[in-house]
């Protein structure tokens, strides 16, 4: 494989040239909006959240490596682009398991080891029907799934996470119009994708950073 071959998955581009995607480019700052806002949370709240402080920076990463991407497009930058999300997304399950279900830390690294194996099988099943999105779709039945568990219990973070898998829902529509809306829209709809997508991590930060960890004598095995 050609680590170096130039990418052109998006409506917007329509030649290898470094800003041929600056609608897709710039949308990136969304992305560095919500990892400075989540950073003021987590220092309001104190800023000792290891956790909290690790995930703010990941979405920053996540916007660098996005903007790598749709600037260079070649296949090696499409890593910067993709795994940074595969990281906040397992991650983040982790996160949720051990501080919104109080779950011990070994629980829940095998409880993300099974959302991982899951996601590797079901990934080709709905690859045939929403394509390339479809290694996006575990994270939105992970959010569907927390969210609705902590709604239905009544617990805080519950409307947040809740709240992030409806936008990433709309957001993850955006992704998938940008081939079919082309023609008639040249500029395409990934950069919405971009801007509801750090819409969908500030609010996953805010319910990770407004949750404190729980004490190791409340956890449950």
């Amino acid at each position: 494989m050609d680590w170096t071959a130039p990418i052109d998955d998006y409506c917007e581009r329509t030649s290898a040239a470094f800003w041929a995607e600056p609608l897709n480019a710039w949308t990136n700052i969304a992305f560095i909006a919500a990892a400075l806002l989540g950073l003021s949370l987590w220092k309001m709240r104190g800023g000792r959240d290891e956790p909290a402080l690790a995930l703010c920076l990941l979405v920053a990463v996540i916007g660098a490596g996005s903007f790598l991407f749709h600037t260079v497009a070649t296949r090696w930058a499409s890593l910067a682009d993709v795994v940074p999300i595969a990281v906040f997304i397992y991650g983040y399950f982790a996160l949720a398991l051990s501080r919104f279900f109080a779950l011990t830390p070994l629980v829940a690294a095998a409880g993300t080891a099974v959302f991982f194996a899951a996601s590797l099988v079901v990934e080709p099943v709905l690859a045939a029907i929403v394509g390339s999105s479809a290694g996006y779709m575990p994270g939105l039945f992970a959010l569907v799934g927390v969210g609705g568990i902590l709604v239905s219990r009544r617990e805080e973070p519950g409307t947040l996470v809740l709240g992030a898998g409806a936008t990433f829902f709309v957001s993850l529509i955006f992704r998938m119009l940008d081939a079919p809306l082309c023609e008639v829209w040249p500029l395409g709809t990934h950069a919405v994708w971009h801007v509801l997508n750090a819409v969908t991590l500030g609010l996953l930060l805010v319910a990770a950073i407004d949750a404190p960890p729980v004490p190791a004598a409340r956890r449950r095995a």
